[in-house]
């Protein structure tokens, strides 16, 4: 059986290799008006019962079909009388703008169709159920790969690495009069860089420092000094101030 172009119908090279990657009976196909705003396409005005601003023409069966041909690749999304199988419209997918998805419904698509001489023109696409519309769209996924259509967004993830190893290699040290905010508890203690002498006598030394919390620095004189040990001899438990009764003592 000869193999023909799924956009024209024309015969291929018997060296062409076709595979179908996505088939969905029962695609109801909508004459739609131009997009008017950059909002996108609204699949709830094709379908209004009472103001449809779209009319349903035909009922195809929808195939996604690859195709190479020494060596080179291409998709093309094709709609088919579903009895006798011949060509109604055809989209090749040489780009993601070719299928674009209603906004308000992920039954619904926009497809960009090409005629003869080039003539382009745009379809709406409903399916019946979301499990097969689901389906189209992995399908549509796996063709943007085969195609090289994902560099795009690898050149954006690579780009995006790079503008955050760049913020880590950011110089965020004090300069020299900048001062920074420590909160110690509920009080806020301001350091400021170490300037005059000190810092010309130690180039070691910290570029600021943080005052010690409240009682941290009493010296040691302000504790009460320890008697020696000729003052606590022949002294019973009750000068230091122990009771000596019944319970003054452990059992």
């Amino acid at each position: 059986m000869a193999i023909t172009d799924p956009s024209t119908g024309r015969p291929l090279p018997d060296s062409a290799i076709q595979r179908i990657l996505f088939v969905a009976n029962d695609v109801h196909v909508y004459g739609i008006p131009p997009i008017t705003s950059t909002k996108g396409f609204q699949a709830s005005s094709w379908t209004s019962p009472t103001q449809p601003t779209a009319q349903q023409i035909f009922t195809a069966r929808l195939r996604i079909i690859e195709t190479s041909i020494e060596g080179k690749i291409k998709a093309d999304i094709v709609l088919e009388d579903p009895k006798s199988g011949d060509l109604f419209a055809a989209a090749p997918y040489t780009g993601t703008a070719a299928v674009q998805q209603a906004n308000d419904s992920s039954r619904f698509f926009a497809l960009r169709v090409v005629g003869e001489g080039g003539m382009k023109a745009t379809l709406g696409i409903g399916f019946e159920d979301r499990s097969p519309a689901f389906d189209f769209g992995i399908a549509l996924g796996e063709v943007r790969k085969v195609l090289g259509m994902e560099g795009n967004t690898a050149a954006s993830s690579t780009k995006a690495k790079s503008d955050v190893e760049k913020e880590d290699k950011q110089d965020f040290s004090l300069k020299e009069g900048q001062t920074i905010n420590i909160q110690v508890g509920s009080r806020g203690r301001r350091a400021a860089p170490a300037v005059g002498a000190a810092s010309n006598t130690d180039e070691n030394a910290a570029l600021f420092s943080i005052a010690p919390p409240p009682g941290a620095g009493k010296q040691q004189n302000d504790f009460p000094p320890i008697a020696p040990p000729s003052a606590v001899e022949n002294k019973s438990a009750k000068d230091f101030g122990f009771d000596d009764g019944e319970f003054g003592e452990f059992q």
